[in-house]
């Protein structure tokens, strides 16, 4: 099967889209004060699954949800310049990163491209253990002023529902 590019239909939506849209008077900052952390799978409509509407939340999205310095990175300016207080962390069971060996792929990598990456990949295992981690990166970082407010969440994505996690306190 060969593989169509789907770039020329989205342009298409995106005619459809304007003709109806509605949000010029949506504000920068988030109405919710509320970031969200979460994986970049694309079973997960982060909206739909907490009930956002556009221009609720930020939503900051990776491979796996982890906390990154990227992560940090927009997590604070999100909070210094755009006022959010809440950050929210969205991870679920069925992850790519809980299939793939780190130094594995990356020795495959670097054979491929003739580099290695100076990146983490982030594997991990245990999708509830990662969210505390994550969010014990969190606490620890001086980059995020406001700490009082960190949840972490596992989405299942057979069922849609959420499990909260504890992270013990740093």
């Amino acid at each position: 099967m060969s593989f169509q590019p789907n770039t020329d239909e989205l342009l298409s939506h995106n005619t459809a889209y304007t003709a109806r849209f509605d949000g010029a008077d949506l504000q920068v900052a988030p109405t919710r004060r509320l970031a969200i952390v979460a994986c970049m799978d694309s079973r997960m409509d982060v909206f739909q699954i907490l009930g956002l509407g556009v221009g609720e939340a930020h939503i900051v999205r990776n491979a796996g949800g982890v906390i990154t310095d990227d992560v940090i990175r927009s997590l604070c300016l999100s909070q210094r310049l755009l006022d959010t207080r809440e950050i929210v962390l969205l991870h679920h069971t069925d992850c790519g990163l809980q299939k793939v060996e780190e130094s594995t792929f990356k020795a495959e990598l670097e054979a491929e491209v003739g580099l290695k990456p100076g990146w983490a990949l982030e594997a991990f295992t245990d999708p509830y253990r990662d969210v505390e981690d994550s969010m014990r990166r969190l606490q620890m970082t001086p980059f995020v002023p406001y700490k009082d407010h960190i949840r972490g969440f596992v989405y299942e994505p057979t069922t849609g529902s959420l499990s909260e996690v504890d992270a013990a306190p740093v």
